[in-house]
């Protein structure tokens, strides 16, 4: 219903695309309408990981957007995948925002596995037949990544790897492992990427997490015991794990920016559309110079970090040189910016956008998270100063 009233021409985010990119905008925005909206709030509160409407998703193409098309992906730019994402988090940002990270699983095996791995794996991942998590967070380390412990011992044509991995979007509930860990000295060079499958003996997981928002995706700890993997499993050199999590997060910081834009334009609207019906003082909100206000700098605030995360997926699609940190300014601003948005739709409900009855409140506790993963924005600021600052 929220998108099929039309879309106000200052915030349409089909402005400056392709009829290409506007085609499959249009159809992920009309799976985001029908087969996501009308479900979001149950998949929040039951936490329902639906793994069924990701496989229609996956039918439409969205299970290996970026993958190249002979292992089964769509073959489509990053400014493309960014646009269906942004699409697809109107209709729930929670299940969203797993497809985005399952898609950097699926591009990082696609890029970096040779090809006996690329078929093995990528065909059934882009159907959304099997589903994938990303393991590099540790429970002592987060932001400080490249000093993780989870190691790999190299014994004749198998890993043993021990070690524990937090916070994984999808633990226990995927089939796929990418996962980073110590195979040689400390720092990054001495982190190389193995892919971990469901069913190996020594893998097993914690408890599943209780979570302020993102309810529609299990996380739990991820445990290796003695765990044992096949040499084969192991993505491109020892010692190339760090550099292969970090391609993979530039892309991901794009696709969680994405989510979020996608969450605030479907707060724009809300927001709106309450201010129109809803009567205070004689009168409706819509009238009151100050909401208006408010709405502009809304509306202002999205297309601004739209525009930003689009320049940056530009740039990371054509390899520019300064790809990486325009990724981590993206992030770093729509993130914080489309959380304030949904934050400020929230309070123009008033009382009403506290109910769990209303969309808006889940929006919020659904993006909220975005400032912290993917790398956090605190980390996003040192990687630009750095930038500026080596100039």
């Amino acid at each position: 219903l929220l998108l099929r009233r039309g879309i106000a021409s200052c915030i349409d985010p089909s402005a400056g695309l392709s009829e290409e990119q506007k085609e499959f905008q249009k159809v992920a925005l009309d799976f985001a309408a029908q087969e996501m909206a009308p479900h979001m709030a149950e998949w929040d509160e039951k936490e329902i990981f639906p793994v069924e409407t990701m496989r229609k998703a996956a039918q439409l193409g969205f299970g290996g957007i970026y993958v190249k098309p002979d292992v089964g992906g769509s073959g489509l730019s990053r400014l493309d995948t960014s646009v269906i994402f942004e699409a697809l988090s109107t209709g729930c940002t929670s299940t969203t925002a797993y497809m985005s990270i399952h898609n950097m699983c699926v591009w990082m095996i696609d890029t970096f596995g040779n090809e006996e791995q690329r078929h093995k794996f990528c065909p059934s991942l882009c159907s959304m037949e099997k589903f994938a998590s990303y393991c590099l967070t540790e429970p002592g380390s987060g932001s400080d990544a490249a000093s993780l412990l989870t190691a790999a011992q190299r014994k004749g044509d198998t890993y043993v790897l021990n070690g524990s991995k937090a916070f994984i979007s999808g633990g226990g509930d995927t089939d796929v492992y990418v996962v980073m860990c110590r195979t040689g000295g400390p720092g990054p060079k001495g982190i190389s990427c193995l892919v971990v499958e469901k069913g190996t003996p020594g893998l097993s997981f914690g408890k599943k997490e209780r979570k302020v928002g993102w309810n529609s995706q299990p996380t739990r700890a991820v445990i290796f015991e003695d765990c044992i993997v096949p040499v084969g499993n192991r993505l491109g050199a020892e010692g190339q794990g760090f550099s292969i999590a970090m391609k993979g997060l530039n892309g991901g910081r794009i696709n969680i920016a994405s989510c979020s834009l996608g969450a605030a334009h479907a707060s724009v609207l809300l927001a709106r559309d309450h201010l129109t019906v809803r009567k205070q003082f004689g009168e409706p909100l819509a009238n009151n110079q100050y909401l208006q206000f408010r709405l502009a700098e809304m509306a202002t605030r999205l297309v601004a970090a739209r525009l930003m995360v689009r320049h940056a997926a530009r740039a990371l699609q054509e390899g520019q040189e300064d790809a990486a940190v325009l990724c981590s300014m993206a992030k770093l601003f729509a993130t914080d910016e489309c959380f304030l948005i949904c934050n400020q739709a929230l309070q123009m409900h008033g009382g009403y956008g506290y109910l769990k009855d209303y969309a808006v409140q889940q929006f919020v506790r659904d993006i909220r998270v975005h400032q912290i993963l993917e790398g956090t924005n605190e980390v996003m600021r040192m990687i630009v100063a750095r930038n500026l600052l080596q100039g």
